[in-house]
């Protein structure tokens, strides 16, 4: 069964449907290939699906092990390449609230950064640059 459907609107832009739950994203091309910027481009819906991902995994790691990362936040940035046009690398962010981790907890939260099924996908085509921050509130 099929997972999502898309629509070509015109001017750039395309409209999403996940067909499940019937929520829908609209992208539009980003200024610097043509388009307004107006919405997501599929190139930030790549970016920010892979910190989601991560962010999921490392929720799921700390549930597992009694602990959580209520608040954690992930910001990410592409860097684009030419001659093809192509995400060349991902800059990814995580910063975590500094709930006063054991050593352990952190370990956790570190494998489970990187171990997310669309960070497994895309490990070997696209660089990763990646941080971990503890913040206090």
């Amino acid at each position: 069964m099929e997972t999502t459907k898309a629509v070509y609107l015109g001017n750039l832009r395309t409209e999403a449907v996940h067909l499940q739950s019937g929520a829908k994203i609209t992208t539009d091309a980003p200024v610097d290939n043509q388009g307004k910027g107006e919405a997501f481009s599929p190139t930030d819906l790549f970016a920010v699906s892979y910190g989601c991902c991560a962010l999921t995994i490392m929720g799921i790691a700390a549930q597992t092990h009694g602990f959580n990362i209520d608040g954690a936040e992930v910001k990410t940035t592409k860097v684009m390449a030419s001659n093809p046009r192509h995400i060349a690398e991902l800059i990814v962010e995580f910063i975590v609230p500094d709930n006063h981790f054991t050593e352990k907890e952190r370990k956790i939260i570190e494998k489970a950064s990187i171990d997310c099924p669309v960070a497994n996908t895309v490990a070997s085509v696209v660089k990763i640059t990646k941080t971990i921050s503890y913040k206090s509130y």
